[in-house]
């Protein structure tokens, strides 16, 4: 069973689409309520304050994703820092993917990037564990340049997908840009699965490759995560187990 990782900005009312919860049915999922604290504030004034509207808010977002049947937790933290707070969570958790909440209705159509130096077995194993016998058709994309073309890496990944019952399609784009390749193939897709990238010049210039992914789409995306034994650890926020 996929872990998966929610964040939702929970004190400033941000909801999870019906149809990435019904997409995460089989996964084993943590709601991540997180609130960004002001500089000149603490994290343990906010929990005081607001910790239990938050935590109500949660517990709400955690019985829909148990009614449709996934194993569902949740976390809080008042964090002065988002990204580290998410970072440190998905860690702690050994999480296979983080997901942006997007909005989207059912699911049907499921668009699987394979674009770049990604963990293709992980992202493989992960969109089985979401779409295997399930009435989801998955698109594969490999993105690339003409002369750096790999189908055997695509194909192979097509192969043990259908194999495991999922309903998949294997399509090479020939593209000097890869992410205008994956922003055109958007459209007609519900949601978006990819793997994490490591650092680039161009990432930090441009943004995280996923984040201008989900910029380009209202639908959720879901970054599979790439093994990272060296990362470390930021430091503890005021986090609320349920």
């Amino acid at each position: 069973m996929a872990r998966v990782v929610v964040p939702v900005e929970v004190l400033e009312g941000e909801t999870v689409s019906a149809g990435l919860v019904g997409l995460l049915a089989p996964a084993d999922v943590t709601v991540l309520g997180y609130h960004v604290v002001p500089e000149q504030t603490t994290p343990e004034q906010m929990q005081a304050q607001f910790g239990e509207r938050a935590t109500e808010a949660l517990e709400d977002l955690t019985e829909e994703f148990r009614s449709a049947g996934a194993t569902a937790d949740y976390r809080l933290v008042f964090t002065h820092d988002r990204d580290q707070s998410v970072e440190r969570i998905v860690d702690e958790l050994a999480a296979d993917a983080v997901t942006t909440t997007g909005t989207t209705g059912t699911v049907e159509r499921l668009l699987v990037s394979l674009t770049g130096d990604v963990a293709v077995g992980r992202i493989t194993a992960f969109v089985e564990s979401i779409a295997a016998n399930r009435p989801i058709e998955v698109t594969l994309l490999a993105a690339t340049a003409e002369e750096a073309a790999d189908p055997g890496r695509i194909d192979a990944a097509a192969e043990a997908l259908a194999a495991a019952d999922v309903d998949v399609v294997a399509v090479t784009a020939v593209d000097d840009s890869p992410l205008n390749a994956l922003v055109d193939a958007v459209p007609g897709h519900d949601a978006i699965v990819m793997g994490e990238r490591a650092p680039s010049l161009s990432s930090i210039l441009l943004g995280d490759f996923s984040e201008r992914v989900a910029a380009a789409t209202v639908g959720p995306v879901l970054v599979v995560q790439a093994p990272d034994p060296d990362s470390e650890v930021g430091p503890a926020d005021d986090d609320s187990p349920e």
